[in-house]
């Protein structure tokens, strides 16, 4: 899952209605269509791809999942989501240099 840094986390809906996806702690949310799959990337400052805040300093992700929604702590410098192919997912800029700005 870490390499160079960089941590993707896949999040996919199975189910028949849209899922709401929430990262914190910026509480932004989107929502993943049924059938569809996005990633939350996250970027470690470090070299050795630590990750602050976490309980575990090589876990860059903890989840919170309930029947309608699913909640990221990524624990990198900045995140930014993308769908399974890597194409940004709704864009604003929340300065994350290493890849497309956040939902």
């Amino acid at each position: 899952m870490v390499a160079g840094g960089t941590a993707r986390l896949l999040v996919g809906n199975s189910g028949e209605a849209p899922l709401e996806l929430t990262v914190e702690p910026w509480a932004d949310t989107c929502w993943i269509p049924p059938g569809r799959t996005f990633a939350v990337v996250t970027h470690s400052a470090e070299e050795e791809a630590l990750w602050p805040g976490a309980v575990r300093p090589h876990e860059p992700f903890e989840v919170d999942h309930r029947p309608d929604s699913v909640t990221v702590w990524p624990y990198g410098s900045c995140y930014h989501l993308t769908d399974e192919l890597g194409v940004p997912v709704e864009a604003a800029d929340w300065d994350c240099p290493q890849g497309p700005p956040a939902c």
